[in-house]
């Protein structure tokens, strides 16, 4: 699979991951979990790459 997030969409990806990961340790109980939906954004930021970006043919990634 080739790299196809990149300039701001990775930024606000990392950005938006980091801000509902902290939701993980502010909330109390079982409201924590909400702080996991972080992790797919964590995830396709850093490795650059989404599969619904490849199956809607959306490439932001400048390097081919």
């Amino acid at each position: 699979m080739m790299k196809n997030v990149g300039g701001t969409d990775r930024v606000v990806r990392v950005i938006l991951g980091v801000a509902l990961l902290s939701l993980f340790y502010f909330l109390p109980g079982y409201w924590k979990l909400a702080g996991l939906i972080s992790l797919p954004f964590l995830i396709t930021g850093i490795a650059q790459k989404c599969a619904i970006n490849q199956m809607l043919g959306r490439n932001t990634c400048k390097i081919r």
